[in-house]
């Protein structure tokens, strides 16, 4: 897996927002979906990488298109 950092969670969101994901629920949480995938960003700061890696595997994107989003 490549390297990865912690990040903010709204800079989560709005990486998410430019891959066609929109925001379902808020909470303590936020749930975001795009139609088929539906991932839950913690409010956080900073998310951790291992929890940011597990939440971008269950988004459908690689690693490597997220990184391009942010």
């Amino acid at each position: 897996m490549p390297k990865l950092q912690g990040i903010d969670h709204q800079r989560a969101i709005n990486a998410f927002e430019k891959a066609g994901f929109w925001i379902a629920r808020q909470g303590k949480h936020i749930t975001m979906t795009d139609g088929e995938h539906v991932i839950t960003i913690p409010r956080s700061n900073p998310i951790n990488a291992y929890t940011m890696g597990a939440i971008i595997k269950g988004s459908g994107l690689t690693i490597e298109e997220y990184k391009k989003l942010i």
